[in-house]
């Protein structure tokens, strides 16, 4: 008979074995790098000494490796080699920093995505249980609850993944009645190096007026670290730029300033003269309650109060809504409440009943795509991305493979928007990660990305360019590109062929002399939609790798400039345009349709779907 001290021995033996025999096969040599090891290696070690270094070639550099070991650890869920795909076009975009002059923002958004990866890997790392993963979800909606009280009598809510194009932040209060001076700021995140975070809209209500004018004016403005405050729009005011609309609205309302009269008797009273007062009108008044709306549009940030618009205000290079990390409400202001809506949401994978349905369909080695679509996207713009899935990419030509359909995004400064995106690209695969963070300056850099996953990664025959906010029948795309029967040197679009430089400081396009010193662009195609034969791309793609290709920070300018290099190179280039591809919204018979909401675009598919007719939902 065994005593008990045996017997509780064996049990401990037994117990204890297969964790022993699990942790040396796991730590011995032969089981290579470990997990820990694999995060900690760092993908972007190649940017910190590429000036310096020899080109070498992308398909033997040590990145390649590393991402993909990377890939592949994290990926628990994927043992397939599908799970490697979403960092290919990253693995070949080792030469950024040899191609970045005449693109703004290009040092810091690479050196901005160091410090994103290394984050999201370790993120990533301590990411252990499903209930982890479940609080990082990016809300759709915060209020004031979430709102904290610090010196200065500030009041800040945090925007846990920034702001996209139908969000919006609602603060409702009285102007006080010290001064009723105010300002609302959205705050992004500070930039590697600077100690003050960066302001993409200072909203400055001043009642009691400033050194420019005696009444009340509103002032927005912008501010980074490293070049101060940037130059005023002030409302109202008399300047010509105040002439210029932003998504169609004026930047300043023509009502606000004018001269307005008010009866300052009340009529009740019969026995006393009526007088008339002027007064100017001005949409906040001290001792008043105010419900004033800021709006995230396609070209700009609008402020509406109690239902009236008041101000648009341009975005300016580098100071994008998706970076917003806070509000802050300052001044002589009672707060009453506060409430972010239309944030940017990522779905609930472990509940989605279409998942297998919108995963992509995955491209045989050695197949050749009649056609590759390359959407630009950025991290958080969750709800387009799935909309499209849901709708334009159910084309039976891209369920069959021979039409494949790719987001390209850049990394976000923001840690729990690059998780998500993350969770997003391995779930679906049809995500290109690339390895700098997402400032407008730099969307030249995805247009290349395309051209390098469309000629080194797969083989397309035609590479079609769009952005996530434009519907695209892509059967229509197709047989109009088939039918043209051009395999070489074609440029297919809403092609413009008379345009000249934005020379106006105040437009999104603004170009200097010094970006681009001659009067006219030669042709180009518009971004919404447009399409290169796979002989351009490659062409794109070698002048990158021999790094001799010239950076110019409007995209689809830029191609129209590469083409025309291209033809003044000897190679005949055929440009073809195409009127039914609309680039300021839809229009019935459309091809391509550009500014859809994902609302829109559900209901142009249904009606596809259902009618067979290309029919706009506006």
């Amino acid at each position: 008979m065994w005593t008990t001290k045996q017997i509780s021995i064996a049990v401990l033996i037994t117990f204890f074995s297969p964790l022993v025999v699990r942790y040396l096969i796991v730590n011995s040599p032969a089981s290579g790098e470990s997990r820990n090891q694999i995060l900690h290696a760092n993908p972007l070690a190649w940017l910190s000494n590429q000036a310096d270094a020899p080109v070498a070639d992308p398909e033997n550099t040590h990145v390649v490796a590393v991402a993909a070991d990377t890939s592949s650890s994290l990926d628990s869920g994927n043992s397939s080699l599908e799970g490697l795909h979403w960092l290919d076009t990253w693995n070949h975009m080792t030469r950024l920093a040899n191609i970045s002059a005449g693109l703004p923002h290009a040092t810091e958004a690479i050196n901005d995505a160091r410090t994103a990866w290394e984050n999201l890997t370790t993120s990533v790392q301590n990411a252990s249980s499903p209930r982890t993963k479940k609080e990082r979800l990016c809300p759709y909606s915060i209020r004031t609850m979430n709102a904290s009280k610090s010196e200065g009598s500030n009041f800040t809510i945090s925007i846990p993944c920034g702001l996209v194009a139908g969000s919006s932040v609602t603060v409702i209060g009285t102007p006080g009645s010290l001064s009723g001076n105010f300002w609302i700021d959205l705050v992004g995140t500070a930039l590697p190096g600077e100690s003050q975070k960066p302001i993409i809209v200072h909203y400055n209500v001043r009642l009691t007026g400033d050194k420019l004018t005696e009444g009340p004016v509103i002032v927005q403005n912008t501010f980074t670290a490293s070049n101060g405050w940037g130059y005023e729009d002030r409302c109202p005011c008399k300047n010509s730029s105040n002439a210029t609309e932003v998504d169609g609205l004026e930047r300043c309302n023509s009502m606000v300033g004018r001269e307005e009269k008010s009866i300052m008797n009340s009529t009740r009273n019969t026995g006393a003269k009526q007088g008339r007062k002027s007064s100017k009108h001005f949409p906040f008044k001290q001792g008043y309650l105010a419900i004033a709306t800021l709006r995230i549009g396609l070209e700009g940030i609008h402020m509406s109060v109690d239902g009236r618009h008041i101000t648009s205000f341009a975005y300016r290079a580098g100071l994008e809504p998706w970076f917003v990390t806070e509000v802050r409400i300052s001044g002589d202001f009672d707060l009453a409440s506060a409430i972010a809506s239309g944030l940017p949401t990522s779905e609930d994978l472990e509940n989605s009943v279409d998942l297998e349905m919108l995963k992509s369909t995955h491209i045989s080695d050695g197949k050749d795509l009649d056609l590759l679509i390359g959407i630009f996207s950025t991290a958080n713009n969750f709800k387009r991305r799935m909309v499209i899935r849901r709708t334009w990419m159910q084309h039976d030509a891209v369920r069959n493979g021979t039409v494949a359909v790719r987001f390209f995004v850049g990394l976000h400064t923001n840690l729990m928007v690059n998780v998500e995106l993350w969770n997003e690209a391995r779930t679906y695969g049809d995500i290109q990660v690339l390895p700098f963070v997402d400032y407008y300056s730099l969307i030249t850099w995805k247009t290349l990305a395309i051209c390098i996953y469309g000629t080194d990664t797969v083989s397309a025959k035609y590479l079609m360019k769009t952005d996530d906010d434009a519907f695209v029948r892509v059967h229509e795309i197709q047989s109009s590109v088939k039918k043209l029967n051009v395999s070489n040197g074609l440029l297919y679009g809403r092609i413009e062929s008379d345009s000249s430089p934005h020379r106006n400081r105040d437009s999104k396009w603004y170009i200097s002399p010094e970006e681009w010193p001659e009067e006219k662009y030669p042709p180009w195609a518009h971004g919404p939609g447009y399409v290169v034969s796979e002989d351009v791309a490659r062409t794109i793609n070698t002048w990158y790798k021999t790094s001799c290709l010239k950076m110019f920070k409007l995209e689809d300018v830029a191609m129209g400039i590469w083409v025309n290099e291209m033809k003044k190179g000897g190679l005949p280039i055929r440009y073809e345009t195409n009127e039914r591809i609309y680039i300021d919204g839809c229009k019935d018979g459309y091809i391509v349709a550009h500014y859809q909401e994902p609302r829109n675009m559900l209901c142009m598919w249904e009606k596809l779907l259902r009618t067979n007719q290309a029919t706009c939902c506006n």
